[in-house]
C-alpha cells in the first residue's frame, strides 16, 4: 500500500488539472450518516410511512405530500447538524491552492468543500443550506432547519419552500451541468474518485474518460464500487487516512 500511496502522490505532484469526485464517504468521516451503507439512516428498512427513503425524498412526493418529504429532510439534516468539514476536505482545499486547476465534483449537499476553502466546486446535487420558494423567486440561506415550521411556507407569497437539492427523480441543475461539461471538455491529467459508489453514470464517466485524455485514475474507497475494476490505482482506505498520507508526500 505504501508503494501505491507514493505512486499516487507522484501523480498528484505531476498533474496540473485534477478532477476530484466525492461522495458520502468523505463526509461520513465527519460523522455524517449516509442514507444507506455503513452508518446509514435507513439500511434495509422502510421509513415510518412504510415507504423506501428514495420515495419519501422524491420530487413527486415533494409535489404531492411535501409534509412527508420535509419530515425526512429534517431527519437527515438533524442527524448531520453540528458536523463540519474534516481533514480530507481541508487537504483538497489546499490542493486547489497549489494546483489552481483542481476541480471538485461532489454529490454531497453539505457544503463542506466550500467551508473548508475549495472554490472550484460543482455541487451536482445542490446544497441543503439554500432554500427557495416554489411559487416566487425568493431565496434564503440557513444554518440549519431547527427553526423551520414543516413544511415551511414563503414569508413573501405563502408558497411552498424547499431546499435547493436534487430529490430522487428530479433533473440535475443545468448550471452545474454546464460548468462540469465546460471543464470536462478541457480534459484532466488526473481523476480521483473518493468515497462514492459511482452508481450514477455522470459520476462514473470521468473515470472512463481519463483513458481518452491520457490521464490516470485513482479510487479511494474502503469497499469495491462500480469503477474499482477500471481505475489505475485503488486505495482501499478512508478519505482522511489516504489523503493525509498522499499530502504528506506532496508538501
Amino acid at each position: 500500500m505504501d508503494e501505491q500511496i507514493e505512486a499516487v502522490a507522484n501523480l498528484v505532484k505531476d498533474a496540473e488539472r485534477i478532477l476530484v469526485i466525492t461522495g458520502a464517504g468523505i463526509s461520513a468521516e465527519s460523522g455524517l450518516p449516509t442514507y444507506r451503507g455503513i452508518g446509514g439512516l435507513y439500511n434495509e428498512q422502510h421509513t415510518e410511512h412504510n415507504i423506501p427513503i428514495e420515495q419519501a425524498l422524491s420530487g413527486m412526493m415533494m409535489a404531492s405530500r411535501p409534509d412527508i418529504t420535509w419530515q425526512y429532510l429534517h431527519q437527515v439534516e438533524s442527524a448531520c447538524r453540528g458536523a463540519g468539514f474534516n481533514r480530507a476536505h481541508e487537504i483538497l482545499a489546499k490542493l486547489e491552492v497549489v494546483k489552481p486547476e483542481t476541480w471538485v465534483l461532489t454529490q454531497n449537499i453539505d457544503g463542506f468543500h466550500q467551508k473548508a476553502g475549495s472554490t472550484n466546486v460543482v455541487e451536482i446535487h445542490g446544497t441543503v443550506s439554500k432554500l427557495y420558494c416554489t411559487q416566487c423567486n425568493h431565496q434564503e440561506t440557513v444554518e440549519d432547519y431547527s427553526h423551520l415550521q414543516l413544511p415551511p411556507s414563503c414569508d413573501h407569497c405563502g408558497g411552498l419552500v424547499r431546499p435547493d437539492v436534487v430529490l430522487f427523480g428530479e433533473m440535475l441543475p443545468v448550471s452545474a451541468i454546464n460548468i462540469l461539461q465546460a471543464q470536462l471538455s478541457q480534459g484532466f491529467d488526473l481523476v480521483l474518485s473518493i468515497g462514492t459508489t459511482s452508481v450514477f453514470p455522470y459520476i462514473a464517466q470521468p473515470i472512463f474518460d481519463a483513458k481518452f485524455w491520457g490521464a490516470k485514475s485513482v479510487e479511494i474507497n474502503p469497499g469495491d464500487t462500480e469503477v474499482s475494476a477500471f481505475v489505475d490505482y485503488k486505495l482501499s482506505m478512508g478519505a482522511v487516512d489516504a489523503l493525509s498520507a498522499i499530502w504528506a508526500l506532496c508538501e
